[in-house]
């Protein structure tokens, strides 16, 4: 198709104002600028770039050392540390550096002289962020303020009668000790890349500790035991989708985008439980079988019980997991750390805002949610689309009138356009109060020797694409 298309320029016509676009329980990120004559914060139109732009990927940096160090001690004369101490020292002896090593030790070697897989990255070793960070751009969007909730998600089965994978397969993971009745937890099958989940049998949304719970009295905290196409089936529903982590990451980090105010966590960069507890649901304690519940929370917490970060979004660190759209299927991407992380990594991830990790799209766990995106409306754009007579043959008498309702189509050409409706495409650019005009113009074009050409050419709308990496 691209061989038989020629863009041309499209008609003078603005994009809807974005200061007008407004949705309930969203927020717009997007460049802004101050109103000369109000002062107010106004939103920057597409006329112009208006694409934030901001450091994206992992926080940690030199002051952040002294923990890897602690950690890789761990490693070597911790309750796990292998016994042989030459042997371990050799194997220092050929790491680079200490995040290299740990990194190996967490999350497997990756050949760095074979072929990396589709959409691989690099990833710090405590909080799963890119490394390393760099400057990204991304449009404009709105966001959910909260993560999908257990009340709303039941209004959409309740609506749909939509059945999750859980459901399908009759299981779910559930936390260890979580689990209420001992003898599902002795005929539970453990997950092998995390020990300390177990395969629950009937353990789904609405029961997600298994068979005798019950999220009753927890419906405004986030819904968990969702894949991630129950997610994106979510979001298609309300008329929304899943985000991308680089739009995220920069909704999560609320402005604070460039090296001079870049910090770990939304309130700064101060580690400590008894600052962190005030503003996250994180595990305290040891995991998995004591948290000290110092935040209140042993498990999920309600959606808004802490504060938001500067633009006014919650829960974009800790208390669930958050899945994005892009990445593939046996490697979906969730960003926010949940509740079974920690502020600095000696338990699971370290929960900041760039924590960052992927799991196979059809997995369901008790603390992976979501939250949902929407892009701003923009104007429609048209190109014209040529019939060429050497590809498609001639046109016949009955496709100039129509051919893809009145008659067979002439070679396929009239089937890989899609006619849809002339109000809502707007594909007839001339005579459209002709009910025989079909969209089709003659255009007349001169060569060098004066000899004139003529074309048949349509407009159509043009497909919107978006190039990323995301996906």
């Amino acid at each position: 198709l691209l061989a038989l298309t020629a863009t041309a320029q499209a008609e003078e016509e603005q994009h809807p104002d974005l200061n007008d676009q407004h949705h309930e329980g969203m927020i717009y990120v997007g460049r802004m600028k101050e109103d000369e004559a109000t002062g107010e914060l106004m939103r920057v139109g597409f006329e112009k770039d208006n694409d934030v732009r901001y450091i994206f990927g992992t926080g940690f940096d030199s002051h952040h050392k002294a923990q890897e160090e602690w950690d890789l001690h761990l490693e070597h004369f911790g309750e796990f540390a292998d016994h042989d101490l030459a042997d371990r020292a050799n194997r220092l002896k050929h790491e680079k550096n200490v995040r290299e090593y740990l990194k190996k030790k967490r999350h497997g070697d990756i050949r760095k002289d074979g072929p990396k897989p589709f959409g691989h990255v690099d990833t710090h070793a405590l909080d799963g962020g890119v490394t390393p960070p760099k400057y990204v751009e991304v449009e404009p969007f709105f966001l959910d303020v909260v993560p999908v909730t257990n009340a709303e998600y039941s209004k959409f089965v309740r609506s749909t009668a939509y059945e999750t994978e859980a459901e399908k397969y009759g299981w779910s993971f559930v936390l260890s000790s979580f689990v209420r009745r001992p003898e599902l937890l002795e005929e539970a099958d453990i997950d092998p890349e995390a020990e300390n989940w177990v395969a629950i049998h009937g353990a789904y949304w609405q029961m997600p500790e298994g068979p005798g719970s019950s999220y009753k009295g927890r419906e405004q905290h986030p819904v968990v035991h969702v894949s991630h196409r129950d997610a994106a089936e979510y979001c298609t529903w309300v008329g929304k989708r899943l985000p991308g982590e680089k739009e995220y990451e920069g909704a999560a980090r609320a402005g604070y985008w460039h090296s001079e105010n870049r910090t770990l966590y939304a309130w700064g960069d101060d580690d400590s439980v008894n600052t962190a507890i005030k503003h996250m649901n994180f595990w305290q304690g040891d995991f998995p079988w004591n948290n000290t519940v110092d935040d209140g929370w042993k498990g999920t917490s309600p959606v808004k019980h802490y504060p938001p970060n500067e633009f006014g979004f919650y829960d974009m660190a800790g208390n669930v997991w958050e899945w994005m759209r892009g990445g593939k299927n046996k490697a979906r991407i969730v960003r926010g750390a949940s509740y079974v992380d920690s502020t600095d990594g000696h338990i699971n991830h370290a929960a900041t805002l760039g924590a960052r990790s992927t799991i196979h799209g059809t997995t369901s766990t008790g603390n992976v949610g979501f939250r949902c995106a929407k892009s701003p409306k923009r104007k429609a754009e048209y190109h014209w689309v040529y019939h060429d007579e050497e590809v498609h043959g001639e046109l016949r008498v009955e496709d100039e009138y129509r051919a893809s309702e009145h008659a067979s189509p002439e070679k396929g050409w009239e089937d890989m356009f899609d006619w849809g409706d002339d109000d809502e495409y707007g594909l007839y650019v001339e005579e459209d109060n002709d009910p025989d005009f079909d969209g089709y113009v003659t255009e007349v074009t001169e060569d060098e020797d004066g000899n004139k050409q003529t074309r048949k050419k349509r407009k159509v709308k043009k497909e919107r694409t978006r190039v990323s990496t995301e996906l």
